[in-house]
């Protein structure tokens, strides 16, 4: 069953950025689509222009192909999106996969958007409610708006924690040799 997402132009998905609990990773990844309108490939999916975007070209399911080199935390997945501009060409519904690789991929999360203008924030959960760890991410566009063939994803963010390991993580020691050797780190 689908979830019902709204997007929102007002949501600051670099917010969490700026405060360093989250980091786009997607750049560490490697990304391909299942086809594409020549100039508008994964160089204008991942530009930071809202104004750029990816143009599928061929049949639905359209794909999103976004590989890690190691195992890598994802938190979530932002997608931008733009019914006014690109009308017909709006995903309508977005399946997002996760796996090892293209043989094992199982789906996350499923959304349904209702003319989306703005950014879409995907938390990505394991079972355990916790961020999950993959090597593949897939998102497939399952249909569009006005049942268009073709569609349009102006940007893509894919976030992972930030592993905290500040002093106010270490643990409180109560002897005092140990408070003098936690000084000495």
């Amino acid at each position: 069953m689908a979830t019902k997402v709204t997007a929102n132009p007002d949501l600051d998905v670099f917010k969490e950025e700026r405060q360093g609990k989250l980091r786009e990773v997607g750049g560490q990844a490697v990304w391909s689509l299942s086809s594409c309108k020549p100039g508008f490939g994964v160089d204008q999916l991942r530009d930071d222009s809202a104004d750029t975007y990816w143009q599928s070209d061929g049949p639905q399911p359209h794909l999103v192909n976004i590989q890690f080199r190691k195992k890598t935390t994802v938190h979530d997945i932002c997608i931008y999106t733009d019914f006014k501009s690109d009308e017909s060409y709006t995903p309508n519904r977005i399946s997002i996969r996760a796996g090892s690789h293209f043989n094992d991929l199982a789906e996350v999360e499923q959304i349904e958007m209702s003319e989306p203008v703005g950014w879409i924030s995907v938390p990505m959960k394991d079972v355990n409610d916790k961020p999950i760890r993959t090597f593949m991410v897939q998102i497939a566009i399952l249909s569009n708006h006005q049942n268009g063939r073709d569609t349009h994803l102006r940007k893509i963010k894919v976030r992972s924690p930030v592993q905290d390991v500040s002093m106010a993580k270490m643990p409180k020691f109560t002897s005092p040799e140990l408070i003098q050797l936690s000084y000495i780190k």
